[in-house]
């Protein structure tokens, strides 16, 4: 088949590696000029560049619509899409008589639209995955063709999800390649009533709110670890970013976001809406980091007990 791909950062080099890997034609790579957003900074390896090595067109656009005729004169068989940012229009991804392949790192219908990996640590999810489905209107919802999952493991951090499901990604589209090809692919619509959309994520996203239950504060801070932008809070009014922590051992009680009391290697925070009751553990931070980059263990930054961690400097 003659392809064209469209695609960005790790996502979508790895997703053009299988393709110049498989029998297939690559007669054009689109990819998105690099960005300086604090997520799209991470993982960017280029497909601009991959291209270039392997002698494939490549096209930097933010938006593709001017690309119509370009593609139809391709007469590509298929487009398959991973990590395009912006919306494809039907005239394009329904142009190919296989329509477009899209390529989506969660298991679909849950978790459409952006940072679905992190989105899934935080909320506790056993599992993740990639889906290969049709793309169509809608974000994400087009009918699946294969679709592979990995567990979440109680230690894991963002990056360890990220690297176990970017691997899927060269099986997944070898296999949905052979199975359109042959004739064999077998298309499974989706359970609208079970979909659920994320938006990108951004610094914001990473503030420390104390009334969540320390649980869920754990899982933020696996979720937000080295090279994202860590989860933070504020300490006398600087910002202060929280590297690792724990759920405590005891139940303590009180106003969310008091720095209570040393608890083994760390200084338990109190967190929960509900922590006035003293029936929850709070969040047992063990490291933290400065403004200026310096990492520090809790016991040593925390040299007092008393006040308060907030969300506002």
């Amino acid at each position: 088949m003659r392809v064209v791909m469209f695609g960005y950062q790790t996502w979508g080099h790895r997703t053009l590696q299988a393709l110049l890997d498989s029998r297939h034609e690559v007669v054009l790579a689109v990819t998105h000029p690099r960005s300086e957003h604090a997520y799209e900074k991470i993982w960017d390896d280029s497909v601009a560049d991959l291209a270039a090595e392997s002698g494939v067109p490549a096209l930097l656009r933010n938006r593709p619509t001017d690309l119509v005729e370009v593609i139809r004169e391709l007469a590509p068989d298929l487009i398959v899409a991973n990590n395009w940012r912006t919306w494809l229009p039907a005239e394009i991804f329904d142009l190919p008589v296989h329509g477009t392949l899209n390529v989506h790192d969660s298991l679909l219908p849950a978790y459409a639209g952006f940072s679905p990996l992190i989105w899934a640590l935080i909320n506790g999810e056993k599992e993740v995955g990639v889906t290969a489905h049709r793309m169509n209107a809608e974000l994400d919802a087009g009918d699946i063709l294969v679709q592979r999952a990995v567990p979440v493991g109680p230690g894991d951090t963002a990056t360890d999800l990220f690297f176990r499901t970017v691997d899927l990604i060269a099986p997944i589209v070898h296999d949905a390649l052979e199975l359109i090809d042959s004739g064999d692919a077998v298309w499974t619509p989706q359970d609208r009533s079970a979909a659920s959309f994320f938006h990108k994520r951004a610094i914001e996203d990473s503030r420390i709110d104390w009334t969540w239950p320390a649980e869920d504060l754990e899982r933020l801070i696996r979720a937000q670890s080295d090279p994202y932008p860590n989860a933070y809070t504020f300490c006398r009014g600087e910002r202060l970013r929280i590297i690792s922590a724990a759920v405590s051992q005891a139940r303590y009680g009180g106003t969310p976001g008091r720095i209570f009391i040393r608890e083994g290697d760390g200084v338990v925070i109190v967190a929960g809406a509900d922590a006035r009751n003293g029936r929850s553990p709070g969040l047992l931070v063990k490291r933290v980091r400065t403004e200026d980059g310096t990492e520090h263990a809790a016991t040593d930054y925390f040299k007092t007990m008393g006040g308060y961690l907030t969300g506002h400097p």
